[in-house]
């Protein structure tokens, strides 16, 4: 255990004393057992990121207590990481070459004998026959596709998404290399925001290897097509896998390069709001709040892409900047103020929008256990373990196994003990059975 570490038993057991709280009583505030705490405070246990902030949270230390805790160091943390579904989720490849010839590959069961090499089973040159139609008749159908790709990715797996927008991104890649110099560059961008929501996918099917190596290739793209906005909307992508590894410090650097770098308000906002998100890991409420107003004013701001490609970030949640605060606001301990920003929007996500919905659900669910609305909260739990199960959303499953963690201490409850084995079932990927609905105590 590191000095770090070691530390923050034992400043965690200063504060306890000075905020004059026994064992039993803080251990009840952050949801824990008074054994664990007391192994945390001998250096025996060390907490992992929710239960270390709530308990900075609860001890007023203003991040001073979780900051104790250094991140996990990548090469230990990617030893945790899933295997790689590439196999299961992706039956074949497709592979550019430099000339821009493309090969498509089957790796299915039936498309050779067992141990041989996966065949070729079919070559393409790509060339575009003239500027053009390039830019009149195939880009606009890569536009439409990239839309539909964002919907589709709404309501089912990633699975299902992925395969089709690595071969966008590989054919849009071949169309640029195959155009003139001086007319590449709309090719190219577009292949660069294919390849960035691969990696989006990637992340979604819970392997944060692929989905970093496909940002730096967005970015690579983006870069040789002229986008600098996708360049530093890839620093924010970046960001958020260091936020969903509960990584605050790389959090709010990558989120200031990406403000510094982007020239556009969208980006600006966005980043704003990813490093309020940081600032809310570590439990620094009033850098947070400067983060969150500095990000609500750009995004109110007038702001639209010259080249009029699809906006940047996420487009499905009706009120990104209320969802953030209420984000943050819950990390930070204020989960009656989330439920009112959650609640406000619930309502106005698209039917389509599963993925949306999931996340929203599973925060808002967080919010409301967190305020003591227990009954409300399994239900609104119970309907985001469902839409994880459509969507097999990696993300969203991080919520709900928070949600299973601060369920099953309130397990005397009946309809806690309802709703626990539907968020089983979700996480394990397993059909879902309907709660009994039981209120009772």
């Amino acid at each position: 255990m590191s000095p770090a570490r070691s530390d923050f038993g034992a400043e965690l057991r200063r504060r306890r004393h000075e905020s004059e709280k026994s064992l039993d009583q803080l251990a009840g505030e952050v949801y824990i057992s008074k054994s664990y705490l007391s192994k945390i405070e001998r250096g025996l246990a060390t907490p992992k990121g929710r239960i270390a902030r709530a308990l900075d949270v609860k001890l007023h230390a203003k991040g001073e207590l979780a900051a104790l805790l250094a991140p996990v160091p990548a090469e230990e943390r990617n030893g945790d990481l899933p295997p790689s579904p590439h196999m299961d989720a992706v039956p074949w490849s497709f592979l550019l070459h430099d000339g821009g010839e493309g090969d498509f590959t089957s790796h299915g069961p039936l498309a050779q004998p067992p141990g041989r090499a996966p065949a070729v089973v079919a070559r393409s040159i790509i060339t575009p026959a003239s500027q053009g139609a390039l830019e009149e008749s195939v880009l606009p159908v890569f536009h439409t596709l990239f839309h539909e790709y964002r919907r589709l990715g709404q309501f089912s797996g990633p699975g299902a998404v992925i395969p089709l927008s690595t071969a966008a991104t590989a054919t849009l890649r071949g169309l640029g290399r195959g155009a003139p110099r001086a007319h590449r560059g709309a090719a190219l961008r577009l292949a660069a925001r294919f390849a960035e929501y691969t990696g989006w996918m990637w992340q979604e099917a819970g392997d944060d290897r692929a989905a970093q190596c496909w940002t730096d290739h967005a970015a690579g793209l983006a870069e040789a097509g002229g986008d600098q906005e996708l360049v530093a909307y890839a620093l924010l992508r970046r960001a958020e896998l260091a936020l969903y590894q509960d990584d605050s410090l790389a959090t709010i650097e990558l989120a200031r390069a990406a403000g510094a770098r982007a020239q556009g308000l969208r980006i600006k906002a966005l980043a704003a709001q990813r490093e309020a998100q940081g600032h809310a890991l570590l439990g620094d409420e009033d850098a947070c709040r400067r983060a969150l107003d500095r990000g609500a004013d750009l995004m109110h701001e007038p702001w639209a892409r010259a080249d009029g490609a699809p906006a940047l970030g996420g487009t499905h949640l009706p009120d990104l900047t209320a969802f953030v605060t209420a984000w943050c606001l819950r990390e930070l301990g204020r989960p009656e103020q989330a439920v009112a920003l959650l609640d406000a929007g619930r309502d106005a996500i698209a039917p389509h929008a599963a993925r949306a919905r999931a996340r929203h659900s599973a925060r808002l669910a967080l919010a409301l256990i967190d305020a003591g609305e227990v009954e409300r909260g399994c239900a609104v739990a119970e309907s985001a373990a469902r839409d994880v199960v459509t969507t097999d959303s990696a993300t969203v499953r991080t919520d709900v196994r928070q949600l299973r963690s601060v369920l099953t201490s309130r397990s005397r409850r009946a309809v806690v003990r309802d709703v626990l084995p539907v968020i089983a079932a979700s996480l394990s990927g397993n059909p879902v059975p309907h709660a009994s609905g039981s209120s009772g105590d």
